[in-house]
């Protein structure tokens, strides 16, 4: 998700207040990752881990499934369904396709830490996560702001959030853009698709597997605006992130925090006024 952050004569004192904090935050972090750089340090140590037991075959069978399923839950919405018959079955679409990919790689001898849900690590996953996203908010968020406006961004649940700003409304938007999305696109994107290019292309150190499966990610998102553009190095911080811990826990965590940022500046935003004021 993105949002446009374009400031407006209504924006609350804590959202300007916010935003200062969190370039103050991101310039600290960034001193202390050129600090790290300058000394010869890594960014962040590799934790040991083995190539993931899946190969291109079976990458290719789950995306034709995942198709397959994607066309099924299509047909059972129909031609324009609401929008919030849109948002529950892509909760739907995507639960289905994970439940099935997770069978097919656990049939094919998968454990879950293959998987990439990696346990034990939490706080420190979730110390990786606050600090990827000091990071990233600052300059991605500015940059779709820009994008927006040359190019109006679209979204559901923007869409969505500009008609209805009820409880069910904004408890399907949660679930859909912090849990469901962040959940499932990690898993392909990250774990799948990227665990298994670093295992035929291990000679580049991951970063051609990083390279490829940002984006892959960004263009997934294609008919949203320019949102693409700033969800490519989105998805390089994610791939890396992956690939020095093995996991996607840190890389969920973080796709959620993005999206719920997203998700407050929306609210934060005044409803539109109502057709004839």
């Amino acid at each position: 998700m993105s949002t446009d952050l374009a400031a407006a004569p209504d924006t609350p004192a804590w959202l300007v207040g916010a935003c200062g904090l969190a370039v103050v935050a991101c310039l600290w972090v960034t001193g202390l990752i050129l600090g790290r750089l300058r000394h010869g340090q890594p960014l962040l140590e590799r934790r040991p881990q083995r190539p993931v037991p899946w190969d291109g075959g079976d990458v290719f069978v789950i995306v034709m499934l995942g198709l397959v399923i994607a066309t099924a839950v299509g047909a059972a919405l129909g031609k324009s369904p609401p929008l919030d018959a849109q948002l529950a079955g892509n909760i739907m679409l995507v639960s289905l396709a994970m439940t099935v990919a997770i069978a097919w790689l656990m049939a094919r001898g998968a454990t879950v830490a293959d998987l990439g849900f990696v346990s034990g690590r939490l706080a420190d996953d979730g110390r990786l996560a606050v600090a990827a996203l000091v990071l990233v908010i600052p300059p991605l968020l500015a940059l779709a702001a820009w994008l927006a406006v040359l190019v109006p961004y679209t979204h559901p649940v923007v869409e969505f959030l500009a008609a209805r700003r009820d409880a069910i409304a904004v408890g399907l938007v949660v679930v859909t853009a912090v849990v469901a999305a962040p959940v499932a696109e990690e898993f392909f994107f990250r774990r799948l698709i990227q665990g298994w290019l670093e295992k035929i292309l291990p000679q580049a150190d991951g970063t051609w597997a990083i390279g490829i499966s940002a984006a892959a990610f960004a263009l997934a998102h294609q008919g949203q605006g320019l949102a693409y553009v700033p969800l490519f190095p989105l998805g390089i911080v994610l791939g890396f992130l992956a690939h020095r811990t093995g996991s996607i826990v840190p890389c969920i965590l973080l796709h959620a925090l993005f999206n719920a940022v997203s998700v407050t500046l929306l609210l934060a935003e005044p409803l539109p006024a109502p057709a004839g004021e």
